[in-house]
């Protein structure tokens, strides 16, 4: 059977690229790596472990919310749309929503491209009707598609709240740019919502301690892009809320004074110092509506579970 999936690397990033990024965000006062690097073959994997421990509500609850009013989501969106799934991982979430969205063209997009590669492959084995595009793209620096991705209307997915590792003014100027890609089209959206600093901070410092795997092994994966040795025993996990902020923090600490060479550069840490690799910023349903509203969307509607713990919103 011919395969009805073609996958892109567009456009592809040069590792010189990557490098310069990494050392301007190292050589900053405060040291930063960008989140998008905590996405590498393991770091895509430990996240999926992530989704399923007890303490790391938005993905069940996300869910929920989808079971409970799917329909009235696909109604507000439109149905047989080209369905863009933005940071698509193992492309579950999407797959969930194909018999109610009924997509003429599922096109998925990550930064991480082998991982992605290996989820559609699955994937269209499942749903070989389907037309498919992988797209291994950077989607938060650039948002252009190719001719594969067609010229109709776009349904833009955006789950799990991954809006929160923007500031409020960059999720703006992004959600414009999406919105761009998308004029006749609409934006399906998860957000986190602000509740209490214990339950946030459990969902990203975990007992079992997966979420703080996931964050060093970010360390391994610049070791590679970087030629760096960052030797992860010497780092430790942190996360907190911070409430003026409304946002999580993830850092990796130093255990003792170190020093991290690479090829023409190095970052000194005194014991307790940190680098900072994440920022999740948390929403209320006003709050987000009107910044859907700063972004160009002139209408927006949203689901919430009873708790009121996340949202889902639909927007035009």
């Amino acid at each position: 059977m011919q395969s009805n999936l073609e996958f892109i690397q567009s456009p592809p990033t040069t590792a010189e690229a990557r490098r310069e990024e990494l050392v301007q965000g190292l050589l900053q006062p405060t040291p930063h790596i960008a989140p998008k690097f905590l996405y590498d073959v393991l770091g895509s994997k430990l996240f999926e472990a992530i989704t399923e421990l007890d303490e790391y509500y938005p993905t069940r609850t996300e869910a929920t919310i989808f079971g409970r009013h799917l329909d009235e989501m696909a109604q507000a969106c439109g149905i047989g749309q080209t369905l863009v799934d933005l940071g698509a991982g193992n492309c579950a979430k999407a797959a969930r929503l194909f018999g109610s969205l009924r997509p003429s063209l599922y096109v998925a997009v990550d930064i991480a491209s082998d991982f992605l590669r290996g989820a559609l492959s699955e994937l269209q084995s499942r749903h070989p009707q389907l037309p498919m595009l992988g797209l291994g793209l950077d989607f938060t620096a650039a948002l252009e598609f190719p001719p594969q991705a067609g010229d109709g209307k776009r349904l833009m997915f955006y789950p799990g709240s991954s809006i929160g590792n923007f500031t409020p003014e960059a999720a703006t100027a992004f959600l414009g740019r999406v919105r761009a890609a998308a004029p006749s089209g609409a934006l399906l959206i998860g957000v986190d919502l602000v509740k209490p600093a214990a339950l946030l901070e459990a969902a990203y410092d975990d007992a079992l301690g997966v979420t703080a795997a996931f964050n060093l092994n970010l360390l391994r994966h610049v070791n590679r892009l970087l030629g760096s040795d960052f030797d992860v025993r010497q780092w430790r996990h942190v996360a907190f809320y911070d409430a003026d902020q409304a946002r999580i923090e993830m850092h990796l600490e130093a255990r003792c004074d170190l020093l991290v060479k690479w090829p023409g550069g190095r970052l000194s840490r005194r014991a307790g110092e940190r680098v900072h690799t994440e920022n999740a910023y948390k929403y209320s349903v006003e709050g987000f509506a009107t910044l859907l509203r700063r972004a160009g969307y002139s209408d927006s509607r949203c689901w919430t579970d009873p708790q009121g713990w996340f949202a889902v919103f639909v927007a035009h």
